[in-house]
């Protein structure tokens, strides 16, 4: 699999023209506790729709100068200049201000006026329509707008050269600026129909690429998305090459109804449990997959944007303080004991199915993450009146599931996961009941981590409970993306026959999340990201998916096939009495360009060197022709590659000779990172060239720690050192080994004359290095 990461488009990539003001373009956005979404079903036209629970809730239906959410090589391009530019289109609207009233529906522009001072100006829509105050027309001319409620005495000219974004703001009809709560929640919408732009600023260019279909899987959330428009969220899924399902994670914080409770608003489920906007994004969503050939995964946590949980749905520790999350502001975690809180996360479950149904898609649903969580110093959250209540006599102070835990601490956890693996089965039986006869296929994700974590064993008792084994859960879907960017990766491999063993899911029925990156500053995380989902389809898990489209789309990763069969390895040896006869040739490449008076500029293209070899002089006998031809063979020439030795470098020793567990530094310890790369350094100094080494040779690998040699280790399929124990901070890690070359013979033809052969002349039998594939 080949990934890259595009920071910009460039002139060579496919382009298309977008008529400005596209309504698949347009965003929403707004101060919680108020929700809105936008939708773009119709040609030519879109619709908010929108949820007010405050006099002051305002929400912003925004246009941007550049596109801040596309993937770089699907962005239209930026174009502050909105000047030759005409927008006309049909407003209608209920339940929020309409245009002729104070504070009706007003176009703020934000930009920089003629002499480049930043500048804002407040259009008055009502000023530019004709009709009336819940439907009317509206004509824009970008050179000829006024700011100002009355025109033309308090007219203020926009000046449309350069504008950064524009947004027209939608409020109840109640709005008086003051921050008292409606009587009621207040459902609102607007629509922009036979949308039409003219003139010459009027067309943008757009990235048009479209990547060749591939197999990796794409997952996505609604907590990152719902400003966006869905159609412009798939536009980008298909065109980037992911196919097959969708996992759509429904959030914790933006699907659920809200109430009034005192000064703070809960979760409800009066009218239904999805409030408005988000039942018809989704819906609009689910539409759009459908026609696109996707499938979707509804994904539902256990988490909940913690100012809208109620009390007692809490986890707790012992101290009564509640489970949170590290986001902020905060989420928490449900408690599985409780009536209340599971019965409404069945409810959740129940609209997205019948979301799901409504579109004709196939029925999945997954349960993700389902925990019981574990706060700063080992403190489990499982001490909530309703846990409390369901454990009896068998809840036990439990200080640290760190520490050494007794029979009652153990049959506690226990019980923890029989509470779990009841809820999350109740769930999935809500799911299905909602299914009906269409049925449905479950999915269980796991956090493994956390679950797993070495330090806390005995979690698993709580936290992998014997209840989910197969076949309790269709799918079971496996996450690390803590071990997959933090060098620790190839403590996956044990991790999932741990929970093979634990649960019994054959490899078939697994799959995988690779990723994610927080922070755009971390991009480079990407190369960990890739390789661990690479290692997943290589392990044969079902499906691997990366986390998340947001992440992706913000730091222009893209990924393909292909790569495989240039790059096929066989885990097999070159014939080794040839090879020790071979010739061998280092190379670098390095770009010159000589100026007329003698001097150069030299670029180095490679940042290793690539190794040349001819196994030709080895060849010494009818035997080892009739040996190569075989191997030759096999290989399919130069299509497949194997293991090489190279008679002069295959051993980190400094004179070649036998290995010893101190040759190589391959790091520092950190206390945490378990997991380091076998490499050979050659020279010193600034000049010191660090070789990956990716094929050490079966039994060879000696390791020390802080200087004393170990056998706690293993080596990974990646030629990687797995230690048992992480180093502690600032411990040097040192390894010996004996290793071969990656390479493929260097032509797809392969030449033996018996009569120069009898003659003495030599073979040539070119081999040369491949990158690793992995």
């Amino acid at each position: 699999m080949g990934w890259a990461l595009v920071a910009a488009a460039e002139p060579h990539h496919r382009k298309g023209w977008l008529k400005r003001f596209d309504p698949r373009f347009w965003t929403v956005d707004f101060a919680r506790p108020m929700m809105a979404s936008v939708t773009s079903d119709a040609p030519g036209a879109l619709r908010v729709e929108a949820v007010f629970y405050r006099k002051q809730d305002l929400a912003g239906l925004i246009w941007e100068a550049e596109d801040r959410w596309d993937h770089p090589l699907l962005a239209y391009e930026t174009k502050r200049d909105f000047r030759h530019t005409q927008l006309k289109f049909r407003w209608r609207s209920g339940g929020i201000k309409p245009l002729d009233a104070l504070h009706g529906p007003t176009l703020t522009i934000e930009g920089r006026d003629a002499a480049g001072n930043p500048r804002a100006w407040y259009i008055r829509l009502w000023n530019y329509a004709v009709g009336t105050g819940e439907d009317a027309v509206v004509t824009l001319d970008f050179d000829s707008l006024n700011g100002g409620f009355l025109l033309p005495g308090e007219a203020d000219p926009v000046w449309a050269g350069d504008i950064d974004r524009m947004f027209i703001s939608l409020v109840p009809p109640d709005y008086d600026g003051g921050d008292a709560v409606l009587a009621a929640p207040g459902a609102g919408w607007a629509e922009m129909s036979a949308i039409a732009v003219s003139g010459s600023g009027s067309v943008l260019a757009i990235g048009d690429v479209v990547m060749p279909e591939h197999g990796l899987g794409i997952a996505s959330g609604y907590d990152d998305s719902y400003h966006l428009t869905p159609a412009r969220l798939v536009r980008q899924v298909v065109q980037l090459g992911y196919r097959g399902d969708i996992v759509h994670y429904v959030g914790m914080s933006h699907y659920m109804r809200l109430e009034a409770v005192g000064d703070s608003f809960h979760t409800s489920v009066a009218g239904g449990a999805l409030n408005a906007p988000c039942a018809a994004w989704h819906a609009a969503f689910a539409a759009a997959c459908r026609d696109a050939g996707l499938g979707v995964i509804w994904s539902l946590s256990y988490e909940l944007f913690d100012a809208y949980c109620p009390a007692d749905w809490k986890q707790r520790d012992a101290e009564g303080a509640p489970a949170l999350t590290g986001w902020e502001p905060p989420s928490t975690l449900l408690s599985p004991a409780n009536a209340a809180a599971m019965g409404y996360l069945q409810l959740v479950a129940r609209a997205f199915v019948g979301i799901a149904v409504a579109a004709g898609l196939p029925l999945k649903f997954q349960v993700g993450e389902p925990w019981w969580w574990i706060a700063a110093g080992g403190r489990i959250c499982a001490y909530d009146a309703a846990t409390t209540a369901a454990l009896g006599s068998a809840s036990v102070a439990i200080a640290d599931v760190r520490g050494a835990l007794g029979a009652a601490q153990l049959a506690m956890l226990d019980a923890l996961g029989v509470l779990l693996a009841g809820s999350t089965a109740a769930l999935v039986a809500a799911a299905r009941d909602e299914a009906g006869a269409a049925g449905l296929v479950s999915h269980l994700l796991v956090y493994l981590p956390t679950v797993l974590d070495p330090a806390a064993p005995a979690v698993r008792r709580a936290n992998v409970p014997l209840g989910w084994a197969a076949p309790a859960f269709d799918v079971l879907q496996l996450e690390d993306y803590d071990w997959a960017t933090g060098g620790r990766g190839a403590e996956t491999a044990g991790a999932r026959a741990a929970m093979v063993l634990r649960l019994g899911y054959p490899i078939e029925d697994q799959h995988y999340f690779s990723g994610f990156v927080p922070r755009a500053e971390d991009r480079a995380q990407w190369a960990a990201i890739a390789d661990a989902a690479d290692r997943a389809r290589r392990a044969g898990l079902a499906r691997a998916f990366v986390w998340a489209l947001p992440q992706v789309a913000r730091d222009g990763f893209v990924t393909f096939d292909g790569e495989g069969a240039v790059q096929a390895f066989d885990a097999v040896d070159f014939p080794l009495a040839i090879g020790r006869e071979a010739m061998v040739a280092t190379e670098f490449s390095t770009q010159i360009v000589s100026s007329p008076s003698g001097h150069e500029q030299r670029a180095s293209e490679w940042a290793e060197a690539r190794m040349r070899y001819d196994a030709g002089p080895g060849i010494r006998s009818e035997d080892d022709v009739r040996l190569l031809a075989d191997f030759f063979r096999a290989r399919r020439g130069a299509a497949r590659a194997f293991r090489f030795r190279d008679p002069f470098d295959g051993s980190s020793a400094a004179d070649g000779g036998l290995p010893a567990a101190g040759d190589q530094m391959l790091g520092i310890g950190d206390g945490v990172r378990r997991q380091f790369a076998l490499v050979k350094r050659y020279g010193a100094g600034d000049a010191e060239q660090v070789r990956r080494v990716a094929l050490p040779v079966e039994g060879s690998v000696r390791v020390s720690v802080d200087g004393l040699e170990i056998a706690a280790f293993l080596v990974t399929d990646e030629g990687e050192v797995l230690l048992d124990a992480a180093p502690a901070p600032g411990v040097a890690v040192r390894a010996g080994f004996l290793f071969d070359v990656p390479v493929r013979f260097a032509d797809d033809r392969l030449e033996v004359s018996r009569a120069t052969f009898l003659a003495g002349e030599l073979a040539s039998v070119p081999l040369i290095e491949v990158r690793a594939p992995w």
